[in-house]
């Protein structure tokens, strides 16, 4: 399979959505269960990791729900990107305005996620344009 006919393919924007919807769910419980000791490794504070959690688990539960929905709305998947596309900006900002000092592994860990969010945003956005117009 070509990756044009893996876009094309009419289930593409459902099983991105709910891989979105897996890995911020699976996120969500990692930094809710373990905020602590990432924290430590991390460089990043309890508090921020544990409010991170508490955004992925509802988003997640949205995302899951909107892929299995018979017919997506497309404002609510465009709302999804946008909210991928803001959460890229704060996580990246994140390392830039100076009341966090992660380590070297922190950082990795917030340009990894952001990078995997991004790509996920995209992808999203190239399923919802290859949408057929609903009348």
């Amino acid at each position: 399979m070509n990756l044009a006919n893996l876009f094309n393919h009419p289930q593409f924007l459902r099983r991105v959505l709910l891989v979105d919807a897996v890995s911020c769910a699976g996120m969500g419980a990692l930094l809710l269960a373990a905020a602590a000791p990432l924290s430590g490794v991390l460089g990043l504070p309890v508090a921020l990791l544990q409010g991170a959690a508490a955004i992925l688990l509802p988003f997640a539960a949205f995302v899951a729900w909107l892929a299995r929905r018979a017919a997506m709305p497309r404002a609510a998947v465009w709302a999804v990107v946008a909210i991928n596309a803001l959460w890229v900006v704060e996580s990246v900002a994140v390392l830039f305005v100076g009341w966090t000092h992660p380590t070297t592994l922190g950082v990795a860990f917030v340009l990894m996620q952001a990078a995997f969010v991004a790509v996920l945003a995209e992808l999203e956005a190239i399923g919802l344009r290859r949408l057929p117009v609903q009348a």
